[in-house]
């Protein structure tokens, strides 16, 4: 258990240092200002912005600022690049933070009910996000959201285009 606990500090702490990671200027300005390593610093943060999460004001904003951020910046950062593997993972993420934020609009009556609701979608959101094979966004594309597309795309495509049919013809008749 302790070789995995230093194992899994190790990674952590390589990931930190990553000078091609937004978060490394920050971690080492924090660092040389406060004199505690930058681990202990990240890990500050994240109970910070849990209990943030869990007792805090504007809570809300918090965890869809945590949603939003990253995944934006790497987003663009996907865009920019020559490479197609990485716009697919981040356009995976939109894809499923968006049914999740819909989901979300018609179950609002949920987070009165649930006290640590904004805490446990932020690590929800993380997960998402998190840059592993365990990645969040591709495990419920690929069980979830895939295949329940590949079985109704076919009504849903009619679907649009008899709208998009109505559409058409209301617009013409009102020119």
């Amino acid at each position: 258990m302790a070789q995995k606990l230093q194992e899994i500090k190790d990674k952590l702490g390589k990931a930190l240092r990553d000078p091609s990671k937004p978060w490394t200027s920050v971690l080492t300005q924090a660092e040389q200002k406060t004199g505690v390593d930058r681990l202990y610093v990240f890990i500050g943060g994240i109970a910070l912005v849990g209990l943030w999460l869990v007792f805090g004001y504007a809570a809300q904003l918090v965890c869809n600022s945590v949603g939003f951020i990253y995944p934006a910046y790497m987003s663009i950062h996907a865009i920019e690049s020559r490479k197609k593997d990485d716009d697919t993972k981040w356009l995976t993420y939109w894809v499923v933070f968006a049914l999740f934020s819909v989901t979300e609009y018609f179950a609002d009556f949920i987070v009165g009910w649930f006290p640590l609701y904004w805490l446990i979608k932020c690590v929800f959101m993380v997960w998402l996000m998190i840059p592993t094979e365990f990645n969040g966004s591709l495990v419920l594309y690929n069980r979830i959201v895939r295949p329940y597309f590949l079985k109704h795309h076919n009504v849903i495509d009619d679907t649009l285009n008899k709208v998009k049919e109505q559409v058409n013809k209301v617009t013409d008749k009102s020119e």
